[in-house]
């Protein structure tokens, strides 16, 4: 068995849930630990039976429930180090386990490769979980897709994307200069066009079931990045047969999808 869930996507919280016969992990923590609870008890689990929390990096929508869901359940917290020591609470006597960016480690029966991606954050990662045959990817945070993302991503059995925003919206918005040029940067998230041409590419290799992630609440809507990605599917002529794509929810859990 190897089952996840996405519990919340957005830029309001980020949380998701994968689990196999004998582990179970949450990656992220980016909403308050009752929202958290509320979510795990709705696909039938309870937060007391988390083995681990597993940080791709520090900003508050990845880690605002980190640490009382930690206190009141000890679970231990996986990050690496440049990741741990700057997440803003107080974690001094929760259990920490150290991980190394880009290389491989175990959690129970899950191998987790964690990959470095472009973001503004001080060691950003995605991620790659191993059961048995099957893979799952997470790939959300990321300014730009290059090369060796693309292979962290191809042969994913299902995919987690970021498709942040779309630059007509962010362009109009009230939000501050800056802050739409860090947004659009090298180091800032991926555009619904941007994640639109690198679904294109992974479905050409094989990749077939897809969640789109990490929407902005304010700069985009779950209908419009899936019609643009879906438009950009459909003008390179990839068979739609092949493809299954979908949208993480924001404020609750999507259906708890079994992977192998």
């Amino acid at each position: 068995m190897f089952k996840f869930c996405n519990l919340y996507s957005g830029s309001s919280g980020n949380c998701s849930f994968l689990e196999t016969d004998n582990t179970k992990i949450l990656i992220d923590c980016g909403v308050s630990s009752k929202k958290i609870e509320e979510a795990l008890n709705s696909i039938d689990v309870s937060a007391k039976n988390i083995d681990a929390i597993v940080i791709s990096h520090e900003h508050s929508d990845h880690v605002k429930g980190l640490s009382v869901l930690c206190k009141k359940y000890d679970i231990p917290i996986y990050a690496n180090s440049k990741t741990f020591n700057n997440i803003n609470q107080d974690l001094t006597q929760r259990k920490y386990i150290e991980f190394k960016s880009n290389k491989e480690f175990d959690i129970g029966d899950i191998k987790v490769f964690p990959f470095s991606i472009p973001h503004d954050a001080v060691d950003p990662c995605g991620f790659n979980f191993y059961h048995e045959k099957n893979k799952v990817s997470i790939a959300t945070d990321i300014g730009h897709v290059d090369n060796t993302i693309l292979h962290n991503l191809d042969e994913s059995s299902l995919l987690l994307l970021e498709s942040n925003y779309e630059p007509d919206i962010l362009k109009c918005s009230s939000y501050p200069y800056e802050l739409k040029r860090r947004i659009l940067g090298p180091n800032g998230h991926l555009s619904n066009e941007e994640a639109g041409d690198v679904i294109t590419t992974l479905v050409k290799s094989g990749v077939s079931n897809i969640m789109l992630g990490h929407l902005s609440e304010h700069n985009n809507f779950p209908e419009l990045a899936y019609q643009t990605v879906m438009n950009s599917i459909i003008s390179h002529n990839v068979d739609l047969d092949k493809l299954k794509l979908s949208v993480a929810d924001r404020y609750k859990p999507n259906e708890l999808l079994d992977i192998g």
